[in-house]
């Protein structure tokens, strides 16, 4: 059994390095036990979603250097709160989301169906090897 496993049963693959993601900024949206947020969905961040993030008080777009985040654009992948995915999802700007790179524990919140109806092409790319 892989140490930490997708939404669809499988290992755990990276969501992005550049910018690099994740609560511990290892490119991953892996579980942990500290993260208030659950940040355990990978999704690709479209311009809706960044402005409805920034208005819900998280802005994901300003650079913070002091935090080894350059700020987002849209195509990019992130690991965003599952709450928050949900909360766009009901605004209807929930960003596409990759399914083998989207943890577990996301289940706990948001039905597979729901990720899968939103799921994204996860063919290789520059975010994910």
């Amino acid at each position: 059994m892989p140490d930490y496993v997708n939404v669809l049963g499988g290992e755990l693959r990276a969501c992005c390095f550049d910018p690099l993601t994740g609560y511990y900024r290892d490119g991953t949206c892996r579980d942990a036990e500290d993260d208030p947020g659950t940040h355990v969905v990978c999704a690709r961040v479209t311009e809706e979603f960044l402005a409805f993030s920034l208005k819900r008080g998280n802005d994901l777009v300003t650079p913070r250097p002091e935090m080894r985040f350059r700020g987002l654009k849209p195509g990019d992948r992130w690991c965003v709160c599952a709450l928050r995915w949900l909360e766009a999802l009901e605004a209807g700007v929930a960003p596409p989301v990759v399914l083998e790179a989207t943890h577990e524990r996301a289940l706990d919140l948001v039905p597979l169906a729901v990720l899968e109806a939103h799921a994204l092409d996860a063919s290789p790319s520059r975010e994910s090897p």
